[in-house]
């Protein structure tokens, strides 16, 4: 599925209005029983605690939704809230001029920022300073929003950092001295809030659950571990396995196929009339009437008989044709039809038409002659006589036999007769490709979307994923896609023919492999995100 038409086929196909497991869907909002504690508690620590908050969740945990819903359930005249993304602007220096462009400070600086803040708290207004995609600050700018978060005694920004559990890693490295930050972990979906999602989802669409059934989607929350981003991505990769199933089994040819009658009856007619054109046409061997005239030259093509004649215009006398040491004509397209083949297949190459309906008279090769007797003139030994269409011989009345200019040595014996044919070009071999790269986006591509790769993680960070990819090195691939507008660097394992083997294969990784929770999908899930991508 790597063509445009793609999406249409996977909506036509289910009668959905968009595609309900798109990244961004407008309008959408699934806020589960559990996060709505967690988004309690950081409503209540931004209140009445000192510390920067961090809420922390793998990709695809639903950190922005919270995000979005902690922005929207403030009051917007007591709060002002401050978003900004550490996407492309890791360093402290960066991160403050968004700071102060969102609050119109003209000097990107700490205290210059801090001085606006207090002006906002005696008008009654707080500021609430929400970081995206946190882990990419680097130690400069954790530093700067630990210190804009202490603030000042008159007043301070309420500092909250949503990023990927390597987050915690990186605060755990400045060894602060005293409790400065909170940490909050993300916890995955229930079973029944995986299905309350993928409800939702689809009657956002037009649908109902119903298009899954009861073990799909017990298999869509444990392949998803109940973090929504995968479930999307599970999900749409069960419904295209669906759908590329049943329109194999569609196309598959119905026994009972019975011809429309009219078709029988032209298709007797046809019949008929090749019966009598095979009966009217003269017999092998049989002499044309006298007053036909020979309009060209006829060369009995599967006669395989020595020293075949040719008849000319004006001639009556047959001619031998001269063949170079009296050899048999080889014809190559008889002797591949009589082996099987086919036109494009070995020993008939598709681009020889020599001997194809509509070219002029087929060309005659020759083979060596039988050991023992004498050779006559020929072109040069050693290397291949090629094909040549025959040419009209002037009528004598009878053969000239050929002398040669000088006595000629007799042939080397030859192993068995050289029997000339258009070489078949060497298979070139299938190349592998390279381990990481963009280049792997052509790789998934050319595979059949039918079969199985093993996803084994997703990380915002390209280098993260190529470094990845080079150290675990054989089938380990990876391709870019969007996430929710962002790009996701996604690594996968090895190609399978079907589901089984590729969750065999995943009991076969090293654990610190399996300890990510790898899963199978589909490769046309891929080419589709693939397709999206560009």
């Amino acid at each position: 599925m790597t063509s445009l038409h793609a999406d249409e086929a996977f909506l036509d196909h289910y009668q959905l209005s968009h595609d309900p497991f798109a990244p961004r869907v407008p309008g959408f909002k699934f806020f589960p029983a559990q996060r709505k504690p967690v988004l309690g508690q950081l409503h209540h620590l931004a209140r009445y605690s000192q510390l920067m908050l961090v809420v922390s969740g793998p990709l695809g945990s639903g950190k922005t939704l919270l995000r979005q819903a902690l922005v929207a359930s403030t009051n917007k005249q007591a709060v002002l809230s401050v978003v900004v993304s550490a996407r492309g602007a890791s360093d402290a220096a960066s991160v403050l001029g968004q700071v102060a462009q969102n609050l119109d400070v003209a000097q990107a600086e700490m205290q210059a920022i801090l001085s606006k803040v207090v002006q906002l708290a005696l008008t009654g207004q707080e500021v609430y300073l929400l970081v995206d995609d946190a882990e990419q600050l680097d130690e400069s700018a954790l530093q700067a929003l630990l210190e804009l978060a202490a603030g000042v005694p008159e007043g301070r920004p309420h500092v909250f950092l949503f990023g990927e559990p390597s987050l915690i890693a990186g605060l755990d490295e400045l060894n602060v001295e005293e409790e400065r930050f909170h940490i909050i972990e993300l916890a995955p979906y229930s079973e029944e809030e995986t299905r309350e999602y993928l409800e939702q989802r689809l009657e956002g669409a037009g649908r109902g659950i119903e298009v899954f059934s009861r073990e799909q989607i017990v298999d869509i929350h444990e392949n998803s571990d109940g973090w929504p981003g995968n479930i999307n991505q599970v999900a749409r990769d069960t419904l295209i396995e669906a759908m590329i199933a049943s329109r194999s089994t569609a196309k598959r040819p119905s026994m009972g196929f019975k011809m429309p009658k009219k078709h029988v009856l032209a298709l007797s007619a046809v019949v008929v009339v090749a019966v009598a054109a095979a009966v009217l046409m003269p017999k092998k061997g049989e002499k044309a009437p006298a007053d036909a005239p020979a309009a060209q030259a006829q060369l009995p093509l599967g006669d395989g008989k020595q020293g075949a004649n040719i008849e000319f215009s004006g001639s009556s006398q047959p001619m031998p044709l001269p063949l170079v040491g009296q050899s048999q004509p080889v014809m190559r397209e008889p002797l591949a039809q009589a082996a099987g083949m086919g036109e494009g297949e070995e020993g008939s190459p598709a681009g020889d038409t020599a001997l194809q309906p509509g070219n002029p008279p087929p060309t005659v090769t020759t083979i060596a002659p039988p050991q023992g007797v004498p050779a006559g003139p020929a072109p040069a030994p050693a290397r291949p006589v090629a094909s040549a269409p025959v040419q009209p011989v002037a009528p004598a009345p009878k053969p000239v036999a050929t002398q040669p200019a000088k006595p000629v040595a007799p042939a080397k014996p030859a192993p068995a007769p050289t029997q000339v044919a258009v070489a078949k070009p060497a298979a070139k071999p299938a190349e592998k490709p390279a381990a990481g790269g963009a280049g792997n986006s052509g790789w998934y591509a050319g595979q059949k979307p039918g079969n199985y790769v093993v996803q084994i993680l997703g990380t915002s960070s390209e280098s993260s994923a190529q470094a990845y990819v080079k150290a675990q090195g054989g089938d380990y691939r990876y391709f870019k896609k969007d996430l929710q507008g962002k790009p996701l660097y996604v690594v996968t394992y090895g190609s399978f023919a079907n589901r089984d083997a590729a969750v065999a294969a995943i009991k076969n990784l090293p654990a610190k492999v399996q300890a990510g929770k790898p899963w199978p999908r589909t490769v046309g899930s891929v080419q589709q995100e693939l397709a999206t991508a560009r």
